[in-house]
């Protein structure tokens, strides 16, 4: 009879243990490859790219053909927005660097989560109960996850990984290179320095198990600046990170029982370019800027900030109508001319209202084959490098992102074209977390 009550109760405790293992959450894993463009997986077969990681994820999964993106279209902006729903303008991380016109930042990025001003996922997280971890994850020194491997360099030496280790989580930095081997250096976003990433990727997810973490891979990024978009280095390192997200993929259905939430996302297109604008040069010869007898900048009126695919135009005094006319006299004249490479300019007002610069008195978007150059003492207009670019206004196609999600519960579908708001919320109703802030919608229904 004993043994009897005994199995009994053993058999209640087996059920209930299966019980709470069928209801545990699901790990959520958030991949972004930085560049990504949504027709290298959709279209594979064209541009002849084995990425079969990729496309089984479009095949199996739901998925997006193009995700309108943020102004600008730039790394921190977009991932501070796939964070907390909101546009630029809301959440503040406006650019990759802040406004520095005389270089006192020694160069620095947005790399501080203090500086985004609206709820992330990981806060939705971390307060409903899921365990959080990043590993390289954009504006994320200081932020509220559990398990954080933090973006973050400053000299490009060796020593960028002594201040990684200091601002990560405690001990998880020497404990994961003591399993996996060396980080990478803080700036090296080489095909290479992801592979060294992944491999702390699936340590985490699996010694560590996050409810959900947000991961990144940067070579593509560079492979496009340097040789361009379409180009066969740009195809090859792409190869090399889609067996990267096989890798990281299986970490998290492992830990998952065989099931997990895949996500990857990209933050930017790209466009081809070899022509240059000095926008600044414009501004100085217009007396709307000088410079010292070493070509460093003296004082200013009107200068461009962040240049790339955009550029916002900033006042020193918001208030100082002259320099506002003056300035908009010169973007009239080179809006005029055939060979000035503008392909829109807009004002504050509208600017405000597509949720990027919204301090800056213009923002200017170059038309493709062209970029904006912050240098001050060039030709206006100047022929340069070949390479690739971002940053122009999303309403450009080619900016397009990427969003492919697959994992329990989501259906396979075609969603068209999103929005980068849209992402945020999708995730956290996966995760049945609240982001009430999210400006955008939850496309999986």
């Amino acid at each position: 009879m004993r043994k009897a009550a005994l199995g009994f109760i053993l058999l209640i405790v087996l059920a209930l243990n299966l019980f709470a293992s069928a209801q545990a959450t699901v790990p959520v894993v958030l991949i972004s490859i930085d560049g990504l463009k949504p027709d290298y997986v959709l279209e594979a077969d064209k541009h002849g790219l084995k990425i079969p990681n990729l496309r089984r994820l479009a095949r199996e999964g739901a998925y997006s053909t193009g995700v309108a993106g943020v102004l600008p279209t730039v790394t921190y902006p977009s991932h501070a927005t796939m964070m907390t729903g909101v546009a630029p303008a809301r959440h503040q991380i406006l650019a990759n660097t802040p406004f520095d016109p005389y270089g006192k930042n020694m160069g620095g990025w947005y790399w501080y989560a203090e500086d985004i001003k609206a709820p992330t996922l990981w806060d939705a997280a971390a307060e409903a109960g899921v365990v959080t971890a990043s590993v390289d994850w954009p504006v994320t020194v200081g932020a509220n996850i559990r398990y954080n491997i933090v973006q973050y360099w400053r000299t490009e030496t060796p020593d960028d990984k002594k201040i990684i280790r200091a601002l990560s989580t405690p001990g998880l930095f020497n404990e994961a290179e003591a399993a996996v081997g060396p980080y990478p250096e803080g700036n090296d976003y080489s095909v290479a320095a992801d592979r060294r990433r992944a491999a702390f990727m699936s340590y985490v997810i699996e010694k560590k198990k996050p409810g959900f973490i947000a991961c990144y891979f940067s070579g593509l990024d560079t492979d496009q600046h340097d040789a361009g978009p379409y180009s066969s280095k740009a195809f090859a390192g792409l190869e090399e990170i889609d067996a990267l997200v096989g890798q990281v993929r299986a970490a998290a259905e492992r830990t998952g029982g065989g099931r997990a939430i895949v996500c990857v996302v990209s933050d930017h297109g790209f466009i081809a370019t070899d022509k240059v604008i000095n926008i600044n040069s414009a501004l100085r010869e217009a007396g709307l800027l000088t410079v010292d007898e070493k070509g460093k900048l003296k004082s200013w009126r009107a200068i461009g900030w962040y240049p790339g695919g955009s550029v916002a135009i900033m006042l020193a005094n918001k208030d100082d109508a002259e320099a506002r006319e003056k300035t908009r006299e010169v973007l009239k004249r080179l809006a005029e001319s055939a060979d000035s490479g503008l392909h829109r300019v807009i004002e504050s007002s509208e600017a405000a209202r597509m949720g990027g610069f919204p301090d800056a008195a213009f923002v200017l978007c170059a038309r493709p084959g062209y970029r904006f150059s912050g240098n001050l003492t060039a030709p206006v207009i100047e022929a340069g490098r070949a390479g690739g670019t971002h940053g122009y206004f999303p309403e450009l196609k080619e900016m397009d992102a990427s969003f492919f999600i697959v994992g329990p519960g989501i259906a396979p579908k075609n969603l068209g074209r999103i929005e980068m708001i849209d992402i945020a919320p999708t995730l956290a109703r996966l995760m049945k977390v609240k982001l009430p802030t999210a400006e955008g919608r939850n496309v999986i229904q």
